[in-house]
């Protein structure tokens, strides 16, 4: 009897022990697990993850964790609006339809421009403020600005651009900022924000940046119109030929299903 309660205390210990280890490895891995998570948003890449069609997708961050810096990847989803952004790297013959295609809807953009577009396509440019649009600041050469962590060198590359566009068009860049790639940190977006700049990331792109690789349409209609959802942050690049010959009839769509276009100050204000 005495030796069958010595085996029972000891399997009892020996479980607890077993579960007392298992919820301690448990809360490591969830621990590790939020470590991970906190370093992948101090510096990184932005990314997303796409759910039910028409639902907005959840990013790196949250919108409350970006609103602290000012910076934006998605608007309201109780209403189908749409902010259109477009990254504009280099001119090669396409942004122009674009901008027709938006001038025909009375469609509002913002164009995020580098220092080598404004360099080679002034007009362009000058055409941009003219028709409306909002000029945003993707920084003068494009770097990897997740690896700056000098507010000095940060503001040089904002600065030189925003100085260009001024100097191209007479008007003021608007305190709009796009990280190059999606390539971002903490640290880029408190130095954005003590500069005065609103972040931009976005919550619908597509593989369009490789020009020699271009989407074909119903490639381009799959992807743009499958995963729309109501408040999207939407990222074209305006060296892409398939966006200029695509935008008239894909804006079209758009409307067809209900959705407006609206400008990303509307996002600063709220």
């Amino acid at each position: 009897m005495q030796q069958n309660c010595k085996k029972g205390l000891c399997l009892a210990f020996l479980f607890s022990a077993m579960f007392l280890t298992g919820w301690e490895i448990a809360g490591m891995r969830s621990r590790q697990t939020k470590e991970t998570a906190a370093v992948a948003y101090e510096a990184g890449n932005w990314g997303l993850g796409f759910g039910a069609e028409g639902t907005q997708p959840t990013g790196n961050a949250t919108s409350a964790e970006l609103a602290q810096y000012d910076a934006h990847y998605v608007g309201d989803p109780s209403g189908k609006v749409l902010y259109l952004t477009f990254d504009c790297g280099y001119e090669n013959g396409n942004t122009e339809p674009i901008l027709d295609a938006l001038k025909k809807h009375q469609a509002p953009a913002t164009f995020f421009v580098v220092g080598h577009f404004l360099e080679s396509a002034p007009e362009i440019a000058k055409r941009m403020v003219s028709e409306g649009h909002t000029v945003g600041n993707h920084t003068y050469h494009h770097p990897d600005m997740s690896s700056i962590a000098d507010l000095a060198a940060f503001q040089k590359e904002m600065d030189d651009n925003a100085a260009l566009f001024s100097e191209v068009t007479g008007q003021k860049m608007a305190n709009y900022y796009r990280p190059p790639q999606g390539k971002y940190s903490t640290k880029n977006l408190e130095m954005a924000k003590q500069l005065g700049y609103h972040t931009f990331f976005w919550s619908l792109a597509y593989v369009d940046w490789n020009v020699d690789a271009q989407p074909t349409k119903e490639e381009a209609f799959e992807k743009l119109l499958g995963r729309i959802h109501p408040g999207a942050i939407v990222l074209l690049h305006s060296t892409s030929k398939t966006n200029g010959e695509i935008l008239d009839e894909l804006l079209t769509k758009w409307e067809e299903m209900g959705y407006t276009f609206h400008p990303l100050s509307e996002l600063c204000e709220k």
